[in-house]
């Protein structure tokens, strides 16, 4: 990694730092510097301070980082794989699979009463449910077809015939579970507290890990995939890994936060973008970085005096819509379909 672009990183890292700090100073309860820094290390000197903070602002902080950081590696895998670059985490059906399984339990009826689980596990299980299902057909199709551009279509198709299936359901639910659907599709980092953020860490760290050890056959990827092979790269096996990896990183994400739009689709561009190489033992460290710092950036957004009650999709829509738009207007050769 040159210098230029290990400067870039180091400097990622601390503005994310930075924001973090601000994720948990700032709220309906303002907060000093002071303040935090005593409820993190327990001198028990003010018990409600320590009780947001523990409770409520690190867990959400903590969820914020998880996700951008996830999605954003999950999109960069998408892009590699199919050598597209409006490729997302979406692009398989995935999280259109997570709603249709929330849409299940919240609107055909209340299937989580039958689950012995709290209301909003039962909505995380649904989600995890519906995205691995659609991730279990994309594998079945991927042994049939072995083409990446097939696969991006059936990914496509299956997203669409998700949606179809959940208009159906919303004409058919009550408006009470109607509202709740609603609301759990405008994402948030909110609600991600207790138990349920360690049930979150566990895979998305898994998936950031293999996605780090899959840098070297990313990078002989980009080249096609018989150059892959002639490199020795067991090119089926390494597709399959990648289309787990991004499964279970895009399907965890989902199930806790909700879908969250285009972060996972931008980051890599804008990752590429500052780094100027799509060297993968660069880039993939730089848009995870990059991805838990506008993950961080958009949560403190949505919780800021004055904007409170905004929903996450609009925030991370306005920030990635733009960002997609230049990469098309631009017509760069590190952003055209190969």
């Amino acid at each position: 990694m040159s210098r230029r672009n290990l400067a870039l990183l180091l400097g990622l890292l601390l503005v994310s730092g930075l924001l973090f700090l601000l994720h948990l100073v700032t709220g309906a309860v303002p907060l000093t510097v002071e303040e935090v820094v005593h409820a993190l290390f327990g001198d028990g000197r003010n018990a409600v301070s320590a009780r947001i903070v523990h409770e409520v602002r690190l867990p959400a902080a903590c969820t914020a980082v998880l996700a951008g950081t996830g999605l954003s590696a999950c999109g960069l895998l998408m892009q590699t794989l199919f050598r597209n670059p409006l490729a997302g985490p979406s692009v398989l059906g995935l999280s259109s699979g997570a709603s249709l399984g929330v849409a299940v339990l919240m609107l055909a009826r209340p299937l989580w009463a039958a689950l012995w689980l709290p209301d909003e596990m039962a909505v995380v299980l649904g989600a995890f449910i519906g995205a691995m299902g659609v991730l279990l057909l994309i594998m079945l199709a991927d042994r049939r077809m072995g083409d990446g551009t097939g696969l991006l279509i059936v990914g496509l198709m299956v997203g669409y015939l998700c949606g179809a299936v959940i208009d159906v359901l919303q004409v058919a639910g009550s408006e009470g579970a109607l509202r709740g659907f609603v609301l759990w599709g405008m994402g948030s980092f909110q609600e991600v507290v207790g138990s349920k953020l360690g049930w979150m860490v566990i895979p998305v760290l898994l998936g950031l890990v293999v996605s780090l050890l899959l840098m070297k056959p990313l990078n002989a990827m980009l080249l096609g995939d018989a150059y892959a092979r002639s490199l020795g790269i067991p090119v089926i096996g390494v597709r399959r890994t990648i289309l787990w990896t991004a499964g279970v990183l895009a399907g965890t994400i989902t199930a806790f936060c909700g879908p969250i739009a285009f972060l996972g689709l931008a980051t890599p561009h804008v990752a590429r973008a500052l780094c100027r190489t799509s060297d993968h033992r660069v880039l993939l460290p730089t848009t995870i970085v990059m991805g838990g710092m506008l993950a961080l950036l958009c949560g403190l957004l949505v919780k800021w005096p004055g904007l409170e009650g905004l929903p996450l999709n609009a925030v991370t829509s306005l920030l990635g819509a733009p960002i997609v738009v230049w990469v098309l207007w631009s017509g760069e050769r590190w952003a055209r379909t190969s």
